[in-house]
């Protein structure tokens, strides 16, 4: 393919001539009219998902009506305030659009072809030279000016559109997944352990009926030392030993720790390290990250396997190694269930930045119950959590596709 042909990089067999100019005033045009049909379901900004075009609540549930932009269907949605938040939308129903949307009808281009051009590299650019800095919104006047590649054939144009439409379609299967499963975990951590107070679960497997055990969390754990080193003295090269850090346990991890799948952090300073490595982690010890900007603060993290390398805990972290043994996989996914949460809400402290102490730990409640069912819990939250994850990497997978072809498939 000759460099600098008015050609994309990647093309669909059969379609071989250039791809003309065309000012997007040419390719769309703005719908103004406003209607006050309160019979027609009206879409805000809200109800779009960022980036993904998709709603995300049945619009008819949604009350006081306002007048709005009229659209119908085949007619696109572009989010013009704050552009650089991707919100746009290609209906299959009419209604109407409220707030700062752009309502474009396609002229003599495939509509489907024009709601993959708004969310091409090339529009994208024009569209966040905004006016306003707080509130910032796409220019129409240079938008509508701006000169944008599109193939001739209508034919070219329609498999274009057919080819994301099957992405975004394969996107929202995945999202829709990952998301049943995260409400199904979230459900199961409400109700497979008990509540401060009683000695059974709600729902519990076949064959367990023993009450479980109660006891004060410093009853059952032995705290260790943590380091003080800040995300910047760490390094990715290399060290003598791994460093959990707080961010990471709040934004990284989930409930349960593999060091030899996860990049942990090194400690690369050998006084630090020595300082430290009589308080290195074991298998089954936890981690608490002590502060957070909300009510995350507290939140824990397993840690199943080992690295080569020791594992110190790190800066903002408190960790605690168990006086008995517990079944793997148990103790992450109760140390962030809601019975065990909701002990810690009342004990944070500060406005800002929220924080939870080690003295407030020690008086919290752990419920445990035998070792078998203990066992049984944390391999069904694994599968869990393994399901959750899978599905969270496809979807990623596909919209790292997707991104790549908004790029390559247009000029």
């Amino acid at each position: 393919m000759v460099e600098n042909e008015n050609v994309p990089r990647i093309r669909f067999e059969g379609f071989t001539d250039p791809w003309e100019q065309r000012k997007f005033s040419n390719v769309a045009m703005r719908r103004t009219s406003f209607s006050d049909d309160d019979k027609l379901p009206q879409v805000e900004y809200e109800d779009v998902v960022s980036s993904e075009g998709r709603l995300n609540k049945d619009l008819k549930s949604k009350g006081n009506h306002k007048s709005g932009i009229r659209f119908d269907p085949g007619d696109v949605l572009y989010g013009k305030l704050r552009p650089y938040l991707n919100n746009w939308l290609l209906p299959a129903f009419s209604g109407t659009a409220v707030g700062d949307w752009w309502v474009l009808q396609a002229l003599e281009v495939d509509s489907s072809f024009l709601y993959r051009l708004i969310q091409s590299v090339a529009f994208q650019k024009v569209a966040n030279v905004s006016t306003g800095s707080k509130m910032p919104r796409a220019d129409w006047q240079l938008v509508g000016e701006a000169e944008f590649s599109l193939p001739q054939s209508l034919g070219e144009q329609r498999q274009i559109g057919t080819t994301f439409s099957r992405i975004d379609s394969l996107i929202t299967l995945h999202q829709r997944k990952y998301e049943k499963l995260q409400k199904l975990k979230k459900s199961m951590l409400d109700k497979m352990f008990p509540k401060p107070g009683e000695l059974y679960p709600e729902i519990r497997f076949e064959g367990f009926t023993d009450p479980w055990e109660q006891r004060e969390l410093g009853e059952c754990f032995d705290f260790l030392k943590s380091n003080t080193l800040s995300r910047a003295e760490l390094n990715v090269e290399g060290g003598f030993a791994r460093c959990i850090h707080y961010g990471d346990i709040l934004t990284k991890f989930g409930d349960c720790l593999n060091g030899n799948s996860t990049s942990l952090p090194f400690i690369g300073d050998d006084a630090v390290f020595a300082k430290y490595v009589s308080s290195a982690l074991r298998q089954g010890d936890v981690a608490f990250a002590d502060t957070a900007e909300d009510n995350t603060a507290g939140k824990c993290v397993e840690l199943q396997e080992l690295p080569t390398e020791p594992v110190i805990s790190g800066l903002h972290t408190i960790a605690a190694h168990p006086r008995f043994f517990f079944a793997s996989g148990y103790l992450g996914h109760y140390l962030n269930c809601p019975a065990y949460r909701n002990q810690l809400f009342p004990l944070m402290q500060g406005i800002k930045v929220i924080s939870i102490s080690k003295a407030t730990l020690e008086n919290t409640l752990v419920s445990y119950p035998a070792l078998a069912e203990q066992s049984a819990i944390g391999v069904a939250f694994d599968c869990l959590d393994s399901l959750i994850t899978l599905h969270q990497r496809k979807l990623e997978l596909l919209k790292n596709i997707k991104k790549s072809l908004l790029d390559r498939m247009f000029v």
